[in-house]
């Protein structure tokens, strides 16, 4: 079966794979004490347990239409110092409970969004000398990222954390052309983007990722040519080439685009691989799902070694096993918990005000989730996992029948593999080791189409 009619027979509703269980399956909440025993639990299991820090930053100026994040849209910037004073009372609520925070070696900073740089230099100087004051960093390991939007960058806000040992910065792109981008109400050109990029390597930034997205409107065979060309120019350390995730039930704004203006199926996945042909002519290797990176670049060197890691923050190039989430939305993970915060911003102010951790909902892993969770992350880092036993593999080879004969993945030796032809269908293949989303199959659609 040629590439066109596998496009079109496997492009379904699939998880990213993020997290297992992943969200839309979570059941067993924690409460808030439930996830400070899990948390403490997870601090307790070596003498040295490194871990990350994720800030979630939800402000931004003005509405992309096709984003899907947890946004709160304001020019007001008289908000900055209150959010930045409840992300410190939240990370002090939890260093009061929480020892391990101020004793074990942080190895990751990342300030996501939103748009981080929607603060000003020195609210972003406040907001992360207020949280790194109280923790240990660890001294080989430590990096710092930030998302940018080129839109509103300025220099002394790079300056302000390269100073903090922020090293690693990604750019907010999603596409070159100026109809997409009048489209997706994200004016933002070439020369823009070029300047935040020399401004970041002249002050000292040493991996520069930028985000792309294909799938998006008024998008063509020939633009997307044009961004990878345009994008090989500036010859970033990585490339994020993301699908659109058309999830207008959850984010009403993408009703805004015409159906007719947005390539599906095997038209929107030959985008894909017009600009993944390409990145590969320049040079990129291809990593996991939807990453590029360059040789040198760590991401590809973890992805050689097989220490590449996957998480909430997307693919990393070291595990940590606890990830804390601050500010409103933030997702944190242990070992045996997943646990969000307050998803609207008034309700998370209170919480925090309150005194309390702005607990929404989680899930406690059981034993078998936190198998499948490494199996899942075993074939979301390197395409090959070895099934548990004679049972599993039959049920898998059963599941993946289609697949097995379309030669998109292997079952052999008791290993699952996925084949070269496979790659597109990577979140396809690992449904068969979601044992949660197998038993209750949504009655309502809640992922967006794998292709």
């Amino acid at each position: 079966m040629n590439t066109h009619a596998l496009l079109s027979k496997y492009d379904v509703p699939a998880p990213r794979y993020t997290s297992y269980p992943t969200v839309p399956y979570w059941s067993d909440s924690p409460s808030t004490a439930q996830w400070l025993t899990a948390l403490n639990q997870g601090f307790a299991e070596g003498p040295l347990v490194p871990w990350s820090l994720y800030i979630h930053t939800p402000f931004c100026e003005s509405l992309c239409s096709f984003c899907g994040c947890n946004t709160s849209i304001t020019k007001n910037h008289d908000k900055e110092d209150p959010y930045i004073d409840h992300l410190h009372r939240e990370f002090a609520l939890y260093r009061e409970q929480v020892p391990g925070l101020s004793q074990q070696p942080l190895r990751e900073i990342h300030l996501g969004g939103g748009s981080p740089t929607w603060f000003s230099a020195s609210s972003l100087s406040r907001m992360v000398e207020g949280i790194l004051k109280h923790v240990h960093l660890d001294p080989q390991h430590f990096e710092g990222a930030v998302e940018v939007d080129p839109r509103r960058a300025t220099l002394e806000q790079l300056k302000v954390l390269q100073g903090f040992g922020f090293r690693r910065l990604s750019l907010g792109v999603q596409d070159f052309d100026p109809e997409t981008q009048r489209l997706i109400n994200r004016i933002q050109p070439y020369e823009l983007t070029r300047e935040v990029y020399d401004r970041a390597r002249a002050v000292g930034y040493q991996s520069i990722n930028f985000d792309l997205v294909y799938g998006l409107p008024k998008q063509t065979t020939q633009s997307v040519r044009e961004m990878a060309r345009l994008t090989l120019e500036l010859r970033p350390d990585r490339i994020a080439l993301y699908s659109f995730a058309k999830v207008p039930w959850i984010k009403p704004a993408q009703r805004l685009f015409k159906d007719d203006d947005l390539p599906e199926g095997s038209a929107k996945r030959e985008l894909y691989e017009v600009a993944r042909d390409i990145l590969l002519d320049g040079g990129y290797e291809e990593i996991g799902m939807d990453h590029f990176a360059l040789p040198h670049d760590n991401l590809a060197k973890a992805s050689k070694s097989g220490t590449l890691h996957r998480n909430f923050m997307g693919y990393t190039d070291q595990r940590t096993n606890i990830l804390l989430g601050l500010g409103v939305s933030s997702i944190s993970e242990a070992p045996t918990c997943f646990h969000q915060n307050e998803k609207v911003l008034p309700v998370y102010e209170r919480q925090v005000d309150a005194g309390k951790l702005p607990t929404l909902r989680g899930h406690l892993l059981n034993d078998e989730d936190r198998r499948q969770r490494e199996q899942i992350l075993k074939f979301m880092t390197t395409s090959r996992v070895r099934l548990w036993n004679d049972a599993q593999e039959a049920d898998v080879k059963e599941f993946l029948a289609p697949m097995i004969e379309d030669q998109v993945v292997r079952v052999e030796d008791g290993c699952l593999q996925l084949t070269p032809q496979g790659m597109p269908f990577l979140r396809n293949v690992c449904m068969a080791l979601d044992l949660r989303m197998r038993r209750q199959q949504p009655q309502v659609k809640v992922f967006s189409q794998s292709m």
